[in-house]
């Protein structure tokens, strides 16, 4: 071998060299993903016998990971928020809240074992702004939402699966949740003639002695932050609060992916609460001795004292579980599911979905009526400008 053979061979050598180092880059300890953009969607009508209103809708998004990863310790944060508008070519209500969310979450965990963490893990959610349902009538609309009415704050300890940085699934026994329903004094002072707008609307002559609107109790009554106090033979009463603290379990599973210009994102998590209060009460309409009428809400037990003192029972009204249906086994589900593609560098087709079910959350059907435990989803399509990393 000569002088040439020696020179010739690393020349040879380095593309390989090259592209074995382009094919395995060096991890890094702090790795940042995700995705920020705003997709617009449109629509437009000229004599549809499907029926549809003229719309323009706008969503602004971002979805942003940042990990940290090394020797045995592991830091994982997401950070998730989205609001959209719309434009609808009708009388009333031509702009609407399209979506709000804000959700945030992360978790710092220790490797005991190979792929397995000792996690602490803390998560919040709520939203940006008042959410009202539209009635599209001219009447006012009632507020159903606002920020940190609902939020949800989630505390746990447990076990974290993660095989690798695209998947995990974590496990903790030790779970607290807390939900609030707060509403400002200036925010309730706001809407506190809510009542009279309506009457006035809807042409009640009586609309002058309605009473105040209290939204900051509406909002509480609706997202279950209130429990019953037992009276004794005086029955159940209602307390509101503004905040509402359970202990339970939760499962979490998550999914980072991405594929060339694909990303996949997408969380679900499960939580149930520790409680086993299954007690049945009814709104009772009852006479006393006297035959004066009373009213209250009473369980199984006392409507029986009440029977055997000689009460006479006029009517009941069963109104559900003085646990709200919140108690072991009954789980809340909140997935969301985020698909992105990218098209020449700077477009991007983006389909969200968020999918939640909550126990004890009244929602009331299109009517207004019926209020019950309903699953809760959102979807939304659409193309626009984005930036992902």
């Amino acid at each position: 071998m000569n002088l040439k053979h020696l020179i010739l061979i690393p020349c040879l050598l380095l593309p390989s060299l090259l592209r074995a180092e382009e094919a395995a880059p060096e991890k890094k300890d702090w790795q940042w993903s995700g995705i920020v953009g705003l997709n617009a969607t449109a629509t437009g009508m000229v004599n549809w016998a499907a029926g549809g209103k003229n719309n323009v809708t706008g969503v602004a998004f971002g979805k942003v990971r940042l990990l940290y990863d090394k020797n045995n310790l592991s830091w994982d944060s997401n950070l998730d928020v989205e609001y959209g508008m719309s434009y609808v070519d009708q009388t009333y209500d031509k702009i609407q809240k399209a979506s709000d969310h804000l959700k945030f979450d992360t978790k710092f965990g220790w490797a005991f074992q190979k792929q397995w963490y000792l996690t602490a893990q803390a998560g919040f959610q709520t939203q940006f702004d008042l959410g009202r349902t539209y009635l599209g009538t001219g009447a006012p609309n009632p507020v159903i939402s606002n920020i940190l009415a609902p939020s949800y704050t989630d505390i746990s300890v447990g076990i974290d699966w993660k095989p690798n940085s695209i998947f995990s699934v974590y496990l903790s026994p030790v779970a607290g949740r807390i939900t609030t329903a707060w509403v400002s004094n200036s925010v309730n002072e706001r809407f506190k003639d809510f009542n009279r707008e309506t009457d006035m609307f809807t042409n009640n002559t009586t609309s002058s002695k309605a009473a105040d609107y209290n939204l900051r109790e509406a909002l509480q009554e609706k997202y279950g932050v209130w429990r019953y106090t037992d009276n004794g033979d005086n029955g159940y009463s209602k307390d509101y609060r503004n905040v509402k603290a359970e202990l339970g379990l939760t499962l979490k599973g998550t999914i980072n992916y991405a594929y060339k210009d694909l990303k996949v994102m997408t969380g679900l998590t499960l939580y149930t609460p520790y409680a086993w209060d299954k007690t049945k009460l009814y709104d009772v309409v009852y006479m006393d001795a006297s035959s004066s009428t009373y009213t209250g809400i009473f369980s199984d037990p006392q409507i029986a004292g009440l029977i055997q003192k000689g009460n006479t029972i006029n009517s009941q009204d069963y109104k559900g579980y003085r646990d709200n249906n919140r108690r072991f086994g009954n789980f809340d589900v909140d997935w969301t599911v985020t698909l992105s593609y990218q098209l020449l560098k700077c477009l991007n087709v983006t389909l969200s979905t968020d999918l939640k079910y909550v126990n004890g959350l009244k929602i009331a059907d299109k009517d207004g009526n019926n209020p019950t435990e309903r699953v809760q989803f959102l979807a939304n399509l659409g193309i626009g400008v984005s930036y992902a990393f």
